[in-house]
């Protein structure tokens, strides 16, 4: 099973990392990127400074393995790979990286909305919206 939970936020380091590991799959003609970042939100006067990201990790994993394999099956994918946050990340902060990779850029872009859609859906992956004031809510996924 693919790790997929990294403490904290997502760096361009391992965004790049990911990118370059990829060069040598010579069969891939297409990659696509979903970056998620955090906004800064404004909820009445209040404004959002982080996101705090928990899971149930063992249940996560399991609803990403079956996402994942679902992927393969409806989209002729060369490779994909889910990173999600846990923990807090600030605002401007990558806090989900999905990366797909397939010998042609249909296939890719299918994917990449699908997979987004069913982690967002289908993963109990929380967020706990820190404002500015320290209070804080849970957040609705959209």
């Amino acid at each position: 099973m693919k790790k997929v939970f990294i403490e904290g936020a997502i760096s361009s380091e391992f965004i790049a990392d990911s990118i370059a590991k990829h060069q040598s799959k010579h069969s891939i003609g297409a990659h696509n990127i979903f970056l998620g970042q955090v906004r800064a939100d404004e909820v009445g006067d209040q404004k959002v400074v982080a996101i705090e990201y928990t899971a149930y990790e063992e249940m996560a994993n399991e609803k990403l393995h079956e996402i994942r394999e679902s992927a393969f099956e409806k989209f002729d994918l060369t490779c994909l790979h889910i990173y999600h946050s846990l923990g807090t990340v600030k605002v401007g902060e990558v806090c989900i990286f999905v990366f797909v990779s397939s010998p042609r850029r249909k296939q890719v872009y299918e994917a990449t909305e699908y997979l987004v859609n069913q982690v967002k859906e289908q993963v109990p992956i929380f967020g706990k919206e820190i404002f500015d004031n320290a209070d804080y809510q849970w957040k609705v996924n959209s």
